[in-house]
């Protein structure tokens, strides 16, 4: 069965980090573009990140650039997004994603594989 977990998220202080994870199950993760993206209650979802399959770049959508890294663990099947200098702007639901296509900048308009999401409340 082809999954991805997320975990990592929990409530920040605004300044403060986190590091979401993406565990991948039943694929390999090295063989997909994977991204993350995130919604927040009552907006459209927000592409945050994106690496085509076989690219070494990772693109970042302009509010979270210099912000957010995305990373990925290959001997873990495991990708993640780690948080610095958090705003409460950026309280959403995060999710990780896969798909065999490649991204279009930061974002793709659809994903084959996605998991179920991970919350991160950013607040004092």
């Amino acid at each position: 069965q082809l999954q991805l977990v997320e975990s990592g998220g929990r409530q920040a202080q605004p300044g403060g980090s986190l590091i979401l994870s993406c565990v991948a199950s039943g694929f390999t993760l090295d063989y997909y573009s994977i991204g993350w993206f995130r919604q927040a209650p009552g907006k459209e979802r927000e592409g945050v990140s994106c690496i085509s399959v076989s690219s070494s770049r990772t693109d970042y959508a302009d509010s979270v650039k210099g912000r957010f890294t995305m990373s990925r663990d290959s001997a873990e099947n495991t990708v993640y997004l780690h948080m610095k200098s958090l705003k409460p702007a950026d309280t959403a639901v995060y999710y990780c994603a896969a798909d065999p296509g490649r991204c279009v900048g930061y974002q793709k308009t659809s994903w084959g594989y996605r998991g179920k999401g991970t919350l991160v409340t950013v607040s004092s």
